[in-house]
């Protein structure tokens, strides 16, 4: 794989053509696993059927010739356009495969007939649960070079909003690994405006085409990104001294490095929908398509058309709950510390989406990996640090002005419609609008109390 340039991934409709399991005869099955980019990976399996996530992880380790690192950077999952899920190591593919379609009803919404033709494919993909600080560890240009399509696919596919200055830097890094050093004869910004997807995300290309262009701020034209992207692309840097593989090594860390800057870097992602803020003189409401990311630090809550952050989380800072009312919603709770015209409150942010379960579940095995991984190294740095001084309880932490609203990664609390909640030590006050209070037990234990829980004795009501 050193030095290889690999086709970029086809679109999700072709993804979906594709099917992962064939019969080659009675006692063994022909299993493809795709990489990020589209590569195949052809193994022949016996008893497949009983085959472990495990087992097929270590059988296309050895077909990639990738270390033994491989198998803590990289998972299982498969894939479709309506569904997306990580294997644990004990799990069976070919099972899960055959109950595709009953996890498909369970956890989308989605059509019977959407239902009946959707497939699922096995790929190789990055780790939910492997810490980013390792990556910049791994020395291996495999290795790198498959978290660098992965992170690079989730760019151009917009599912990491990135602003546009940084996007630049990023596609001037992917310029220099898929076209080498810049050549003033043949790098210029016509060369690279007829391959601006290649290196952009395919939200900012289409910017400035069709009716949009002609709206522009009323005839001012459009920002001419290819023009960005030459410049940065001149600005990489490059050793002349070093080997082209040492050089491509150095780029991918490059990417990587600046990928971990935004905090949804690595997430799960899961859809679903959040309420609109009422507008207009009849208050008239709505929802809107959201994403949201789930990694090891936090959960984002990303605006699915507009490409932004609404909401970003750390676990401390939130606590939460997953309800389903009988004939209801799925709803994942969110309930966090905010501001209401100056006055502290709690919110609660209500997401509406089959796949709640899912994220619920995921946050919380999330906080008890991230404790036992704490208490490790404590237990490997010697005896624990003695408890702290009994203390008052924390103020309310107190929310910055919000900042850099040009900015994709800023989160955007005044665009959400969310229930307020005042407790001023006596009783629980609502903020409009008004609604029965809910409180939340599900939370981080036993870190910095940077988040307040209101407590209750009143159970939400939905509706």
């Amino acid at each position: 794989m050193e030095g290889d340039r690999l086709p970029l991934p086809p679109s999700l409709e072709e993804r979906s053509q594709r099917s992962s399991i064939s019969s080659t005869g009675p006692r063994t099955l022909d299993v493809v696993v795709y990489l990020i980019n589209d590569t195949e990976v052809r193994l022949t399996v016996d008893n497949l059927p009983s085959a472990t996530a495990l087992e097929l992880h270590r059988l296309v380790r050895d077909a990639l010739r990738l270390p033994e690192c491989a198998l803590e950077v990289f998972s299982l999952w498969l894939v479709s356009p309506l569904l997306e899920v990580q294997l644990k190591p004990k799990h069976q593919p070919y099972k899960v495969c055959r109950q595709w379609h009953e996890l498909l009803i369970r956890f989308t919404s989605n059509s019977e007939d959407e239902i009946c033709e959707d497939e699922p494919s096995l790929q190789l993909r990055r780790n939910v649960f492997f810490p980013k600080r390792k990556e910049l560890q791994i020395q291996d240009e495999g290795v790198l070079q498959l978290l660098y399509e992965e992170a690079k696919y989730n760019l151009l596919e917009g599912r990491y909003p990135c602003d546009p200055a940084d996007c630049e830097m990023l596609g001037a890094l992917v310029c220099r690994l898929t076209l080498g050093p810049y050549d003033p004869d043949r790098h210029t910004a016509c060369f690279l405006k007829d391959k601006l997807d290649s290196f952009l995300p395919s939200h900012l290309c289409r910017r400035g085409h069709g009716l949009l262009s002609a709206l522009w701020k009323r005839g001012a034209r459009p920002p001419a990104y290819e023009q960005g992207l030459l410049h940065a692309y001149q600005t990489v840097p490059e050793d002349r001294a070093c080997e082209e593989n040492a050089a491509l090594q150095k780029h991918y860390h490059a990417y990587l490095q600046k990928c971990h800057e935004l905090p949804y870097y690595g997430c799960a992602f899961f859809s679903g929908e959040i309420d609109k803020p009422g507008q207009g003189f009849l208050h008239r409401a709505g929802r809107k398509a959201i994403s949201v990311a789930i990694s090891l630090e936090g959960v984002y809550i990303i605006d699915s058309k507009e490409k932004h952050v609404l909401l970003g989380l750390h676990f401390q800072e939130l606590s939460w709950d997953h309800t389903f009312p009988s004939e209801e919603e799925h709803i994942l709770w969110l309930e966090f510390d905010g501001e209401n015209e100056g006055t502290a409150v709690n919110k609660l942010l209500k997401v509406y989406s089959k796949q709640a379960e899912l994220m619920s579940g995921l946050i919380e095995y999330c906080i008890e990996l991230n404790a036992a991984t704490e208490g490790a190294a404590e237990d490997l740095a010697g005896s624990p640090a003695p408890p702290p001084e009994p203390q008052s309880p924390p103020a309310r932490r107190q929310h910055p002005k919000l900042q850099r609203q040009n900015s994709v990664l800023c989160s955007r609390i005044q665009h959400l419609s969310t229930i307020d909640y005042i407790d001023d030590g006596k009783e629980i006050r609502r903020v409009k609008p008004r609604r029965t209070a809910s409180f939340f037990g599900r939370q981080l234990s036993n870190a910095p109390a940077s988040y307040s829980v209101v407590r209750g004795s009143e159970n939400l009501e939905q509706g």
